[in-house]
């Protein structure tokens, strides 16, 4: 697959398969939470799975009748950093949300094939898996660059990773990281609630921001408030974007690359001025978009 700025999941061609035992499936959500995301640990069946930080993973699921194949397709980011399993065999971290579709013919609600079997799973199960595929999210050779990094529901789980990784096995990291988070409510924020927060750690790290952007209303389908988080630091995100040394990550749902341009344009002070600036950190390789 060739570099691009912009990585849709469905990108990928699955190629091998072979079978990955659930070590672990562990609801990251509050009971009460609308949603239900899940972190599920697999033991890989090979000897060796050379799985880094910024790459996912393919799952088979069971298709459903009728739709004319065996299995249904789709990639999961990887949530940690990859290890070993007990048994000594390679095994890595995904965080799946159960989805549901709505059909845009009839406008009945379905239930996500591949998230649906997946959060069905408990550790012993087996499942079937291929890759790793791409690397997305490159750390950049300068270790005193800006890396800002924005991400929606389970679009954390990569940069989870990113970020345990960079603080973790690069100790001559001295740039700024950034994190902007968003949800539809506090409920839904993956790794960063009251009763787990896995980037508590590096609070106190001056190097390390984070921010959180939660719809106004999160009982309804109101979009994320991204101006919330983001165009509050607008003067400095800016100054920021017109570093060399700056690199900006985005990772979730699709539509939220449309709600950040307008934000962004905003601050930019013209759609045509962040049409211009985001262009050339396209070009530069500093705005890669993981989408899905």
């Amino acid at each position: 697959m060739t570099a691009s700025p912009v990585i849709r999941l469905t990108d990928y061609e699955h190629a091998e398969r072979f079978p990955a035992t659930v070590l672990f499936s562990t609801r990251l959500t509050p009971e009460a939470a609308p949603d239900e995301v899940r972190e599920i640990g697999l033991e890989i069946d090979r000897a060796e799975f050379p799985c880094r930080v910024g790459q996912s993973i393919g799952v088979f699921a069971p298709a459903p009748a009728g739709l004319g194949k065996a299995h249904h397709f789709r990639l999961y980011s990887i949530a940690d950093i990859p290890g070993r399993s007990p048994a000594g065999r390679p095994a890595i971290t995904i965080c799946v949300r159960r989805c549901t579709g709505i059909d845009p013919y009839s406008g009945e609600a379905y239930p996500g094939v591949a998230s649906h079997y997946l959060c069905d799973r408990r550790p012993g199960d087996v499942i079937t898996v291929s890759g790793p595929f791409g690397i997305p999210f490159e750390i950049p050779e300068e270790h005193d660059a800006t890396l800002i990094l924005i991400g929606s529901g389970t679009g954390i789980a990569p940069f989870r990773a990113l970020v345990r990784h960079i603080y973790q096995d690069v100790p001559d990291w001295t740039g700024e990281i950034w994190l902007f988070y968003g949800a539809r409510s506090g409920l839904e924020l993956l790794y960063m609630n009251d009763e787990r927060d896995d980037f508590a750690q590096y609070y106190d790290r001056e190097t390390f921001r984070a921010f959180t952007a939660l719809s106004r209303r999160p009982n309804w389908a109101d979009p994320i408030r991204w101006d919330g988080a983001i165009e509050e630091r607008g003067a400095e995100l800016w100054q920021r974007l017109g570093d060399p040394k700056t690199h900006v990550f985005v990772a979730g749902l699709e539509p939220m690359r449309a709600a950040l341009d307008e934000v962004f344009a905003r601050i930019a002070g013209s759609q045509e001025k962040w049409r211009r600036r985001k262009a050339e950190l396209m070009a530069g390789g500093r705005w890669v978009e993981l989408v899905y």
